[in-house]
């Protein structure tokens, strides 16, 4: 579909549920938990930001059909966290006949993410492609210092997501438990509804992605206890769509450092593949966050005040 001028597009509020109050990581409880977030001064404890993406599915199939679960992108600088009880709202404005500017704001109108929805094989420059391409040097670091861009790990992992299994303890609950809150509801996720989709089976939710790709630790060498939270994501269908009950091998990469006054951060791109013909099938690019003053470590005179 191509479009001469821009169209903008926008959703119904939704109210999204908060379903990591039981999360926890190295032993301890994470800052989706309500004491844990009260300690760092936020008002509640946020909602995962990849729960707003299914908002966006209504609006982006409208323009793309099926092909958005097949070769789909979204692109999303999260700028305001979300607790229970609020309601968003997503809108979206065309760039192109396969590209858009995407936005989701509170009810009162607080933004609560920016960035981009395309569909490929040409997505052009993303939204995290932009603000990847934007960073400096990170300076000296005390949380992440020993991460390094091209570090790899966990290659050859398998993973799968059921409907009915609890997605480990960085997800404390399963595929069925969501479908059950998800603020846009689809047929094709479903076991019965999955079978009268267009590939005849049923298929993981956009927002779920990043959840199969996390079901597994990284692993990676940040100094803890210390408290993190998504900054910024990107969910790319390369090669779509992700199936439920599929096995799918994965490697992550370091692919970036940074900081800012609060956090200390590092992007981890994650690739899923075919185990049987090595085709990758999505990518997932998270930039992680750490709280400075979660780490009894970080040197006092570093910390914002």
């Amino acid at each position: 579909m191509l479009f001469d001028t821009p169209l903008t597009m926008t959703g119904p509020l939704r109210a999204p549920a908060q379903m990591l109050a039981d999360q926890s990581y190295d032993g301890h409880a994470s800052v989706h938990d309500e004491a844990q977030a009260a300690a760092l001064g936020l008002a509640g404890a946020p909602i995962e930001g990849p729960t707003h993406f299914s908002q966006f599915d209504p609006l982006v199939t409208s323009l793309w059909g099926p092909a958005w679960f097949e070769r789909g992108c979204l692109s999303s600088h999260f700028r305001t966290m979300v607790v229970e009880g609020e309601q968003v709202r997503a809108s979206l404005t065309t760039t192109g006949h396969a590209a858009a500017r995407i936005e989701a704001h509170k009810a009162d109108g607080t933004p609560v993410l920016v960035g981009t929805a395309s569909l490929g094989p040409d997505h052009g420059t993303t939204e995290l492609d932009a603000r990847r391409a934007a960073q400096g040097d990170p300076g000296e670091l005390f949380v992440i210092d020993r991460l390094s861009v091209g570090m790899r790990t966990d290659e050859g992992v398998e993973v799968s997501m059921s409907h009915d299994e609890r997605n480990g303890d960085s997800y404390p609950f399963s595929l069925a438990d969501k479908l059950q809150r998800i603020t846009e509801p689809h047929p094709w996720y479903t076991r019965d509804g999955g079978a009268a989709s267009p590939w005849g089976r049923a298929i993981v939710p956009m927002e779920m992605l990043s959840v199969l790709t996390g079901r597994v630790g990284a692993g990676w060498p940040v100094r803890t206890p210390s408290l993190g939270l998504f900054l910024d994501l990107e969910v790319r269908l390369l090669d779509g769509p992700v199936f439920v009950d599929q096995p799918y091998t994965l490697v992550r990469e370091i692919v970036g450092l940074s900081q800012s006054r609060r956090t200390e951060s590092y992007w981890t791109r994650t690739t899923l593949s075919d185990p049987g013909t090595g085709r990758p099938v999505a990518e997932v690019l998270l930039h992680s966050g750490v709280f400075k003053q979660s780490y009894a470590g970080y040197p006092a005179d570093r910390l914002a005040p």
